[in-house]
């Protein structure tokens, strides 16, 4: 049976079997101790046939060793059921890896490996996969490795860092979904098998994706150290509540430990899972390195105020709360100016053809959002709900002031008075009143110059680095999850 395909009724979906003596393979299927001889793994051939040779596993190194030293046994179906069998043996003492002295494997031991795992595309989570990366590889004692996605804008930056990577094909359209779907136990097991061979301490997802629900559980089976990092604890208007709650549920369980980014955040992912250990990490700017320190003194690009909303348009952004309070605004300066840019509802602004309002509706690629943010003189987030946001940081860091609604983390990361205007209420005329006070050019000067102060630290991701450190080296030094 060694390397032949068994056919089935599925299009180019193809059944290889290899001899495997590895019982951490079997762990991350689920499957038991003794029925883990030759190891059937799932691959979806989304260009038909076989590419190559028709081994999945690399034949070098430990995998070779194993291969030839490959004892006889029954086949373990993946379709079987068999991961309710019952819990695999003991595992076998982690060997010295071939051509490492015990003296290397000793230092490597002292040494904090953290894989990064995210597998979408664009926006936010790659923007952050980045910044942790470029901070944690300038600790001493850390090694870090990420999980990244093919097709993510930013993976020919991450890629140059020259770090161990893993680049998945993940998908770009609806159909894609399920073509990525049926390769999921393939890519779930080269997951697995990148962690191990790593000797990852923690894998840390860095946001959540559409698969992480899914893949979570195998990652917590097999017994790899979990830790999300959860940037929303709650469904927004909108989102179907039961499949995110069904979501955040599996990630959670799954978890030895979680991540937020608020102490509001943190409140609730105790509330709701008790027994959960959350630690809380301050959102900072997801900025690129390289970009220049903000100059006190900006050019002006109109004689009135201009004001910016960015993102992802959704209903819990608020959209209608500017929408009604804006008129309050232009009552008093009448040149202020308003700019919307993204991607999503900006309908209800341009429907309603407002006064001194532009609608760019269109998706914002990362490099353009500094400069956006620069040509503003105040950005305004005038949400429903919110965890915390991405972009509160991004201004300060860039020395813009931000006016924000009291919901959520908002009001922590909002200074009243100082780098920015919380709103008094979620209400039209409790945002008009706050955006009126940045229209006063002496009060606007002093919030900027707050702004700057405030985003010279969350510039740097060095302390959200140490703190990841520490809470890996924190984990416990042998587990036993399966059965739980």
């Amino acid at each position: 049976m060694n390397g032949s395909h068994l056919s089935v009724g599925l299009p180019r979906l193809a059944l290889l079997t290899h001899p495997v003596l590895d019982p951490g393979v079997g762990k991350v299927l689920g499957l038991r101790h003794s029925a883990v001889r030759p190891l059937m793994l799932i691959k979806f051939l989304s260009h038909g046939g076989l590419s190559g040779s028709p081994d999945i596993l690399d034949r070098s190194g430990t995998d070779r060793q194993q291969l030839g030293m490959a004892l006889d046994g029954g086949i373990a179906d993946l379709a079987s059921g068999a991961a309710g069998r019952g819990p695999p043996g003991p595992a076998t003492p982690a060997a010295v890896p071939i051509g490492m002295s015990m003296h290397e494997a000793s230092h490597k031991d002292s040494e904090v490996r953290i894989l990064l795992w995210y597998w979408g595309r664009r926006g936010a989570g790659g923007q952050m996969t980045l910044s942790l990366v470029e901070a944690l590889r300038r600790e001493p004692g850390v090694r870090v490795a990420l999980a990244i996605s093919a097709q993510a804008e930013l993976r020919p930056k991450m890629e140059a860092l020259g770090l161990p990577t893993e680049a998945l094909r993940t998908y770009t359209t609806a159909a894609g979904v399920l073509v990525s779907f049926l390769r999921l136990p393939w890519m779930t097991w080269r997951l697995w098998r990148q962690a191990r061979a790593f000797r990852a301490d923690a894998v840390v997802s860095v946001m959540t994706h559409l698969w992480t629900p899914l893949v979570a559980p195998w990652l917590r089976r097999a017994g790899l150290y979990f830790i999300p990092i959860v940037h929303d604890v709650r469904p927004h208007s909108g989102d179907p509540a039961w499949l995110w709650d069904w979501r955040l549920d599996a990630e959670l369980s799954a978890a030895d430990a979680a991540i937020a980014l608020s102490a509001a955040a943190v409140a609730t992912l105790r509330a709701r899972q008790p027994s959960l250990v959350v630690h809380q990490l301050t959102l900072g700017a997801l900025l690129p390195p390289e970009l220049p320190q903000v100059s006190p003194a900006r050019p002006r690009l109109s004689a009135g105020t201009t004001f910016l909303m960015f993102g992802r348009m959704r209903a819990y952004k608020g959209l209608d709360l500017i929408r009604d309070a804006w008129p309050l605004v232009l009552a008093r300066h009448p040149d202020a100016r308003l700019l919307v840019v993204g991607e999503g509802q900006t309908e209800a602004l341009a429907a309603a053809a407002l006064s001194g309002v532009r609608v760019d509706a269109r998706w914002l690629a990362e490099a353009e959002i500094p400069e956006l943010i620069l040509g503003a003189d105040c950005l305004v987030l005038p949400y429903r709900e919110a965890s915390q946001s991405g972009v509160v940081p991004l201004a300060h860091a860039l020395g813009v002031p931000v006016v924000v609604t009291p919901v959520g983390g908002l009001t922590e990361q909002v200074h009243d008075g100082i780098d920015g205007v919380v709103a008094r209420a979620v209400t039209p005329a409790a945002l008009a009143d706050a955006m009126v006070t940045l229209c006063q050019p002496e009060e606007r000067s002093r919030l900027a110059a707050g702004a700057r102060a405030t985003g010279l630290t969350l510039r740097d991701w060095s302390p959200q680095a140490r703190a990841l450190v520490a809470l890996v080296s924190r984990r416990p030094g042998a587990r036993n999850r399966q059965g739980h």
